[in-house]
């Protein structure tokens, strides 16, 4: 199974354990979770521990400029009020972040101990760190080890990122009180990447950790790990948790294990065929204990559970008799195209990743079978585009350059660009980026009938989306899938399931000043401040849904201020000394005073909603650290 990316999502459920007997907790009752380790002290009468709540973790992440960024994940630890500190991972997990752009993937579920938690800390070892960068050109290139610094630029070994969980993120586990805890680590803001030297990249890393509790998120979840229980009659079954690239078969539960809820809508692919509803849930139940499975749903924090829409398994399942790559075609030619991006999946069980790899369809006197996610029709190879991203299985020759295609797998995919003018079910756009791919590494020959898709004049079929509010140059972001190759003019170049206003989307904003600066920070009132960027560092950056502004490119400097209602969480940061607040106002009367007594602004790091028109960032989320 390919290595994920990521955003870092975590979410915690409470539950109560049976001793090491999990069947009747609160968690089957949530999730259907099941963790691997149990205690059996502060039990009652029935045996259920009256101390121990129930932690599942997801990692995810934003979208960025990288095309792999692969390190260990050392711990993943929460910090109690008390000082009490908890490792929730059961062993040193390798992640590859850059691949969690748009889902968030479980990684865990783990018994820990009630009480209030005031932090959530991620270790990673950056020594054998795998990262990969695109050139100007859109090219991949390897960031050397010795290359990763931090912000001061000393090289990085291991490197620590907190968050602190207060006001409306404060995390209570108690008995019987379900929580839910997001921690996303944002690529963007925390890497700066120098290409001075295109064959010698040097990245900065300055780690931004971000937690939301009890809220939802809008990703979808994956989960994979081997097939544990199917019950047909309540339309569920379990999965042993398997996360990213450990070995998907076999019964061990130290990650836990989750249940998941399936409807008349599910879709199934189980060893190459399709099926829908009852009749996949069916096909599921003939399958074999320990069957690799892979789920791809909704958390619904509303019902507390994980119900699929996608369901593969068996032989459909990267990482079984056939190699796999995964990533976006970059060119076509008849029955011959290329990926760009391709993770790399052995039959073997090995994992690469290769800039690029090209496949050959309809070969040995057969033709490649083709299917599409969200759907149970018939497809064929000129169904498979310019754009698209595919996931191929097949044989490699020797040297992984060619793949010989078995079936292709058409996925979901990311496109980016800024409105031009709507008409009629259509909007056209300037195309900018796919799959966070610059676009000009794509050679649109072909795509076309009569004419080819033109990324500058990039039509997108959004039949059934709301775009009456939309006006020219606003930055949006599809997901959906490429038209055939050889469309029709009439047909457009794209088919959006999804649209997102990005201007519109919560961003996060980082900036940092080296040395720090008394004069970062200016024109202070209680409802707002202006940042001066004079002398600013090297981070000073805004990241929308991938969409990354440059703070010194503005025209005007942005001024930071409170959201309507005054309240979100602020904090001021010195040394070890760390001063919260719950609303702006007292937070801007701390920082003007300290600021007049001499301090200097190291960094600030601001969530919110930007207006562009006015460079006003409408912030629930400012931290500023203080020399």
């Amino acid at each position: 199974m390919s290595r994920k990316k990521k955003k870092v999502t975590a979410i915690f459920f409470l539950k109560q354990a049976i001793g090491c007997m999990t069947s009747i907790s609160l968690l089957i009752l949530l999730f259907g979770i099941v963790p691997s380790g149990c205690s059996s002290s502060g039990s009652d009468e029935f045996g259920i521990s009256n101390n121990n709540g129930e932690l599942v973790i997801g990692l995810t992440d934003a979208e960025s400029n990288f095309v792999a960024y692969d390190v260990d994940v050392v711990s993943l630890t929460l910090t109690k009020q008390n000082g009490e500190v908890v490792n929730t991972l059961p062993v040193m997990t390798r992640v590859d972040f850059a691949q969690y752009v748009e889902m968030t993937e479980f990684l865990t579920a783990a018994t820990i101990p009630a009480g209030r938690y005031i932090q959530a800390t991620i270790e990673m070892d950056y020594t054998d760190a795998s990262i990969q960068v695109q050139r100007p050109d859109g090219t991949a290139v390897q960031v050397d080890p010795d290359n990763i610094k931090d912000e001061f630029g000393s090289t990085i070994t291991r490197l620590s990122t907190t968050v602190h969980l207060q006001g409306r993120n404060a995390l209570t586990i108690a008995p019987g009180i379900p929580a839910h805890l997001t921690l996303d680590f944002d690529l963007s803001a925390s890497n700066h990447v120098d290409l001075t030297d295109a064959d010698s990249p040097v990245l900065s890393v300055k780690p931004t950790l971000m937690a939301d509790v009890n809220a939802e998120n809008p990703k979808i979840h994956r989960l994979r790990g081997p097939l544990k229980e199917i019950n047909p009659a309540d339309g569920t079954f379990s999965l042993i948790i398997r996360p990213f690239i450990h070995t998907i078969s076999g019964g061990d539960e130290r990650f836990g294990t989750l249940n998941v809820v399936t409807n008349a809508s599910t879709f199934y692919d189980i060893n190459g065929e399709m099926h829908q509803g009852d009749s996949g849930l069916a096909e599921l139940e003939l399958q074999q204990v320990l069957t690799a499975v892979i789920v791809i749903g909704d958390l619904n924090i509303v019902t507390r559970q994980f119900e699929a829409s996608q369901v593969y398994a068996g032989s459909s399942v990267p990482g079984g008799t056939l190699d796999v790559i995964t990533g976006n075609v970059i060119r076509r030619s008849g029955d011959l195209f290329t990926v760009r991006g391709a993770t790399l999946i052995r039959a073997s069980g090995s994992i690469v990743f290769k800039d690029e790899v090209d496949v050959q369809l309809d070969q040995l006197e057969r033709d490649t079978t083709v299917s599409r996610q969200l759907s149970t029709d018939l497809f064929d190879s000129q169904d498979i585009s310019v754009g698209q991203r595919v996931m191929v299985f097949g044989e490699l020759n020797d040297n992984e350059t060619r793949l010989n295609a078995a079936h292709v797998r058409m996925l979901l995919t990311t496109i980016k660009g800024n409105l031009k003018f709507t008409e009629s079910g259509t909007v056209i756009v300037d195309l900018n980026a796919i799959d966070g791919r610059k676009i000009e590494l794509f050679d649109f020959a072909g795509t076309g009938a009569i004419s080819d898709a033109n990324p500058a004049d990039y039509e997108v079929d959004v039949a059934g989306l709301n775009t009456g509010e939309l006006d020219a140059a606003t930055p949006l972001k599809f997901r959906g899938f490429v038209a055939p190759f050889g469309h029709a003019a009439d047909v457009g170049d794209f088919e959006a399931r999804t649209l997102i206003d990005v201007s519109n989307t919560k961003g996060l904003m980082i900036a940092t000043w080296n040395p720090a600066s008394p004069d970062a920070i200016v024109n202070i009132t209680e409802s707002n401040f202006t940042l001066n960027l004079d002398g600013i560092g090297l981070f000073h950056h805004l990241n929308r849904a991938g969409v990354v502004a440059d703070l010194t490119e503005m025209d005007d400097p942005p001024i930071i201020a409170t959201q309507n209602d005054s309240s979100g969480v602020f904090q001021i940061v010195k040394g070890e000394s760390r001063q919260v607040f719950f609303t702006f106002d007292g937070f801007v009367a701390e920082l003007a005073q300290r600021l007049d007594a001499g301090a200097g602004v190291t960094s600030i790091i601001s969530r919110g909603i930007f207006n562009d028109t006015i460079a006003i960032f409408s912030a629930d989320l400012v931290i500023i650290a203080l020399k």
